[in-house]
């Protein structure tokens, strides 16, 4: 195991990005568990209100971020202070993308439907640094061989046509896979062949006169946001807490007309 270890994150200077990670992903739970049990009035914890004014954990967030990414620009990847650098970035991270609902719509939106936003850029943004973890470069730099690294045309052609595919699935509204296609192209080409999502600009730009597809479109993503919205929600919940206009009735998207 120590071999595995030094092997797998020492050597190669991942030990900050590991910490970085940890110290986010607890950041992230403590800060849910705190907040879930101010909302129920349990525990000694409350909101900080120096002078009345609410102070978001958004701001110590974007402090700890400065300091420990500066720190972190400033330091070797093999120090101690990288990774005390790391775990200081980590932990800023956390509170910060804990409220990005808050900073997206610049409104105290934290337990309402919007605030589900927050959850779902916090496990994007950790299961995009496991896969760096796991040895993924953006846009399939790692895919290629010391002799195409070389050639400049063929890095630049495998970059720009990652590139495109990435930007393709983002704008037929596959966020997810747009993001994830960054870091493992065949995701991205997947999401760039498939039909877009309904409201997605590829769709308001390409669908218009292709009714076809348009129905397509809107048929498939209606099976699909069926068959995950539940799910979806419950592990929403389970990880940030219901929001308070949780509607009582299932939230199935009704059928398309």
């Amino acid at each position: 195991m120590g071999s595995w270890f030094h092997q797998n994150f020492v050597e190669p200077g991942k030990v900050p990005m590991l910490l970085a990670l940890v110290s986010f992903v607890l950041t992230f739970l403590i800060t849910r568990m705190v907040t879930r049990l101010i909302r129920a009035g349990k525990g000694p914890f409350r909101n900080v209100r120096p002078g009345g004014m609410h102070i978001h954990h958004v701001v110590p967030g974007v402090v700890l971020m400065v300091i420990g990414g500066f720190g972190a620009v400033g330091s070797d990847r093999h120090g101690v202070g990288a990774a005390v650098c790391a775990v200081i970035f980590g932990m800023g991270a956390g509170l910060v993308l804990d409220e990005f609902a808050l900073i997206l719509h610049l409104d105290d939106v934290y337990w309402t439907e919007q605030g589900r936003r927050s959850v779902e850029v916090v496990v994007l943004a950790a299961a995009l640094a496991l896969l760096v973890l796991s040895g993924f470069s953006p846009l399939g730099v790692d895919s290629l061989s010391p002799e195409e690294r070389q050639d400049r045309v063929s890095l630049l052609l495998s970059l720009g046509l990652s590139f495109v595919f990435v930007l393709i699935a983002l704008s037929k509204g596959k966020l997810w896979m747009g993001l994830v296609g960054t870091l493992v192209p065949p995701v991205a080409i997947v999401a760039a062949l498939r039909l877009a999502r309904p409201g997605s600009p590829w769709a308001r730009r390409f669908y218009r006169r292709r009714h076809r597809a348009r129905a397509r479109m809107t048929l498939r993503a209606y099976h699909r946001d069926r068959r995950w919205s539940a799910p979806r929600r419950r592990v929403q919940d389970w990880i940030g807490g219901a929001p308070d206009d949780e509607p009582k009735r299932d939230a199935t998207p009704a059928p398309p007309r």
